[in-house]
């Protein structure tokens, strides 16, 4: 299906879907070894329709590393696709400031998703080091569903869970981030169109759970006020 293709308003419903996506990151096991900082694979479509988000999420990422901080900090490396056949990866960075330099370079450009690309880098990342959680934001899928299943199914084994964060509503991009989740071992959360605050939950989440597994969830849930709090008392 098309990324172009008119797409239905994303509905009401996205507030349950970010409540069942924090049960399942609680549920999870530990991230890491306590004597060491937590690995997180942060990946974006930066395809034409993805500029807003990816704006967004440059603003945000700052969150994750202030988040990762209080549970033994955390080293993210930034993954990106665009183009026809353009997917590139940063070196592993460990402050906000040179991940924030990394994203304001790049602008987003069109093509198709490639997110098999993604998942076969991360399994080959964690033979280099574990990693902790992979991260992928986008709102489409145009690929090989069993090609991507694959690739998701070994990441499970291997213990690297990847978590789809899918924007707005496309059925085909649902069914296809939801099975890439199941297979990992991690979870899917659809969020909607331009909501910075629920896609910053989200990695923030995240960021905890990887930096410190779910005593940082409940750290987390402790330090928060309103709608956080609301969130993440379901944890518990």
């Amino acid at each position: 299906m098309s990324k172009n293709a008119a797409q239905p308003p994303a509905p009401a419903s996205s507030r349950t879907e970010i409540d069942a996506f924090l049960e399942r990151v609680r549920t999870l096991g530990p991230a890491r070894e306590s004597d060491k900082r937590g690995r997180l694979i942060f990946a974006l479509d930066a395809t034409m329709s993805r500029q807003p988000t990816w704006d967004t999420a440059c603003a945000l990422q700052a969150d994750m590393f202030r988040e990762a901080a209080s549970a033994g900090g955390l080293d993210i490396q930034l993954v990106y696709f665009r183009g026809l056949n353009e997917c590139r990866s940063s070196g592993w960075v460990a402050g906000s400031e040179k991940l924030a330099q990394l994203m304001s370079g790049i602008d987003c450009r069109g093509g198709h998703t490639q997110i098999g690309k993604v998942l076969g880098h991360a399994r080959q990342e964690n033979a280099r080091q574990h990693v902790q959680a992979l991260v992928f934001v986008g709102d489409a899928m145009e690929e090989a569903l069993d090609q991507l299943c694959s690739a998701a199914g070994e990441l499970g084994l291997l213990g690297v869970p990847a978590f789809m964060f899918q924007e707005g509503y496309d059925p085909i991009a649902e069914n296809a981030y939801r099975e890439i989740a199941r297979l990992s071992g991690g979870a899917y959360c659809r969020f909607d169109i331009g909501a910075a605050s629920q896609l910053g939950e989200l990695l923030r989440a995240v960021a905890a759970y990887a930096a410190g597994g779910k005593q940082a969830l409940a750290a987390l849930s402790a330090r928060s006020s309103g709608t956080v709090r609301a969130l993440l008392a379901q944890l518990k």
